[in-house]
């Protein structure tokens, strides 16, 4: 599809986009903590790879190519000025803590105390994970949550592996810490 893209037939485009899409918002989600701003950083991912597809050479997976544009996208909306902005403001439509994580569904069947006790872990998980610095929050998404290997992460986030290992366990540390007193 890839190589059709290349030679013109730009209609192949949305069965690309149909076959990544849910990876990309997902990996987005995960790094901006935020529905919407996934959204949009997932659309600015793609509107990127339609651009540049035609460059793409196939030195490395496709899918890594994928991660490196969305990373880079996220961590550029993560350090635009409206971004910070907007993230130092309380809206009073979203819900309270203004997380809108979305929410597990559960058996039915468990017991409600069990279900209320994987929720907080879960908030305390996405808040020490969102207090980490962009850097080391992308290695522990890509690694712990979304486990691509070490080499993979090293070409998505242009660093050695020893580079990547040492950061992400610097980061493990630094979340442990953050853990720490809340669970």
């Amino acid at each position: 599809m890839i190589r059709e893209f290349q030679q013109g037939n730009v209609d192949i485009f949305p069965l690309l986009i149909q076959r990544h899409m849910q990876i990309v918002f997902n990996l987005c989600h995960r790094i901006m903590g935020d529905y919407d701003d996934a959204n949009d950083c997932a659309q600015e991912t793609f509107v990127k790879i339609y651009r540049h597809l035609h460059t793409f050479k196939f030195r490395s997976s496709f899918d890594t190519w994928i991660y490196r544009i969305a990373v880079n996208t996220c961590r550029n909306s993560i350090s635009s000025r409206h971004f910070k902005f907007r993230k130092k403001t309380v809206s009073l439509d979203n819900d309270p803590e203004g997380t809108r994580l979305p929410r597990q569904v559960g058996d039915r069947r468990s017991d409600p105390q069990v279900q209320m006790e994987r929720e907080e872990e879960r908030k305390a998980i996405m808040e020490a994970l969102r207090s980490l610095p962009g850097d080391l929050r992308i290695l522990i998404i890509l690694r712990d949550m979304e486990e691509r290997p070490y080499e993979e992460i090293a070409d998505i986030c242009g660093m050695k592996t020893g580079t990547v290992k040492s950061r992400l366990s610097r980061a493990r540390h630094m979340l442990r810490d953050r853990l720490r007193g809340a669970l």
